[in-house]
């Protein structure tokens, strides 16, 4: 059975979510968009289907040649200390130029929503006892950051060196 739909920030503000995410080995809706387990994503790609990384998914230069072309490409944190999922999101946007939705999916809490974006999560899937209005104001917890990112690729020093010359 697929699960409970939850809050869904995308491009920072609270949307409806056109899509399920489908659990493994549960039977899939027969319509409507579903995020579903990769290895059923990879069986059949298609329009209404979106690919379920674990934590543990190895991104190698082949699946992620694969992923270009998925609708979006939902990462599963099992656990909020669980942090390979910033690693692949990261991978997808700088080495590999993924443009499309990255959405953080499963225990995916407030705190963490900042950084998130930072790799290049653009929707977040909140964890259900999340406050929405607490999570749309973490996505602004700092103004400036010293660690490039994906949102700010310079480091401050070098903006800082840039703007004084």
């Amino acid at each position: 059975m697929p699960e409970q739909p939850r809050t869904l920030i995308a491009d920072r503000r609270v949307q409806d979510d056109d899509w399920v995410l489908s659990a493994e080995d549960a039977p899939r809706p027969e319509n409507g968009r579903v995020i579903v387990p990769l290895v059923e994503w990879q069986e059949a790609p298609g329009d209404d289907l979106a690919p379920l990384l674990a934590s543990d998914t190895e991104l190698t230069p082949e699946l992620a040649e694969q992923l270009l072309d998925a609708p979006l490409v939902a990462i599963d944190f099992p656990k909020f200390t669980d942090g390979r999922g910033y690693s692949i999101a990261r991978l997808l946007r700088e080495r590999y130029g993924y443009r499309g939705q990255i959405r953080a999916v499963g225990d995916v809490l407030i705190d963490q929503l900042y950084y998130m974006s930072r790799c290049g999560f653009d929707a977040f899937s909140l964890r259900e006892d999340q406050v929405v209005e607490d999570a749309l104001n973490a996505l602004d917890t700092f103004s400036l950051s010293y660690q490039p990112g994906i949102d700010t690729p310079e480091p401050l020093f070098r903006r800082r060196m840039r703007e004084s010359a």
